[in-house]
């Protein structure tokens, strides 16, 4: 059966979950030598959420996907595929996508993992969509978990305050009329920005040795001044360009979900773009930096708060390790 040409995927649920354990301000005084007034004035961070003993991405993201689940009221073995963005995979192999597979009993589903940081779950979101409009699946599920906890050094007060563990998904599903889904991204990468934004050790690189746990390689590393004013100018200038190709003015947009990396790259965008703040979503004083899952999160925010509803025109951002960004401009369709 020929395909409709105007095909788009669109999300048709959302999902999300935070681990109980919240980790304030205050607490990150007693480890390192910082304060709640400098974290809240630099960040806009007040708190963030770590998991528990046990819990790793995997647990985060089943326990998403099984509130999208239930919210559209389907059965796991509807799903065709699954696409996990993160960073911190529970292990190097098998993908967490194959775990979270088992979790679910979605037993026809086949999946993977994806590795783009912060910009993870743009980059698979526009991946599943692409599924969706060849017509080679019908139920995508995306998903973006972190265990940020994993991978911080607690002793580094420049990268500890910014991060929190977290997972959000959402379904996508077929619109066959074309006007409503995600209609248009813009992906990219750089890779001359990979010193700035890593973690050297546990690869084929610098495998896990005495030496290198002694070094630290197995902790994220974060030039944090090249880092802001990369992502200062590209995440704003993806922003705009995704709005102008689109054709979309501050006024035709009604929600701008962007990455939650630190609330001053947020309202650089949003000076961009000339948004008021009742058309931005940030999350970040509450979350902090969850990774692949804060724009999914995001989603699952605004759905509850009830500030999404059909037809709204949403342009979604990031920016992250890599370099990676992008930008994604989506019509809002009903969700579950």
């Amino acid at each position: 059966m020929p395909l409709p040409p105007n095909r788009t995927a669109k999300i048709t649920a959302v999902g999300k979950y935070l681990p109980e354990r919240v980790i304030t301000n205050f607490d990150l005084e007693k480890l390192v030598d910082t304060t709640d007034e400098w974290i809240r004035t630099r960040t806009g961070i007040i708190e963030r959420r770590q998991v528990g003993d046990g819990e790793a991405t995997s647990h985060m993201a089943t326990a998403a996907a099984r509130d999208l689940l239930e919210k559209r009221q389907i059965d796991p073995e509807e799903i065709d595929c699954i696409i996990v963005a993160t960073v911190t995979p529970d292990m190097f192999f098998p993908a967490t996508a194959c775990l979270v597979q088992n979790n679910l009993g979605a037993s026809r589903a086949w999946g993977y993992d994806l590795s783009a940081a912060c910009s993870g779950f743009l980059f698979a979101l526009d991946a599943g969509a692409r599924m969706i409009e060849s017509g080679s699946s019908t139920k995508v599920m995306v998903i973006g978990a972190d265990t940020m906890s994993s991978i911080i050094d607690y002793t580094d007060r420049a990268t500890c305050v910014l991060f929190g563990d977290g997972a959000g998904a959402v379904l996508l599903e077929a619109c066959e009329e074309g006007n409503e889904g995600i209609l248009d991204s813009i992906l990219r990468c750089d890779g001359s920005g990979a010193e700035y934004l890593c973690m050297e050790g546990g690869g084929s690189l610098h495998p896990p040795r005495a030496e290198t746990v002694a070094g630290k390689k197995h902790y994220l590393y974060q030039d944090g001044r090249i880092v802001f004013k990369y992502a200062i100018k590209l995440m704003a200038d993806i922003t705009a360009e995704v709005a102008q190709r689109n054709g979309l003015k501050s006024e035709d947009i009604q929600l701008f979900i962007p990455h939650q990396a630190n609330q001053r790259i947020i309202d650089a965008s949003v000076e961009r773009l000339g948004l008021r703040e009742d058309q931005v979503l940030s999350n970040i004083d509450y979350y902090a930096n969850t990774t692949a899952a804060t724009i999914p999160l995001g989603m699952a925010d605004a759905v509850e708060q009830g500030r999404l509803k059909p037809g709204d025109n949403v342009v979604l951002a990031a920016f992250g390790a890599g370099f990676t960004w992008g930008g994604i401009y989506l019509r809002w369709s009903e969700v579950f």
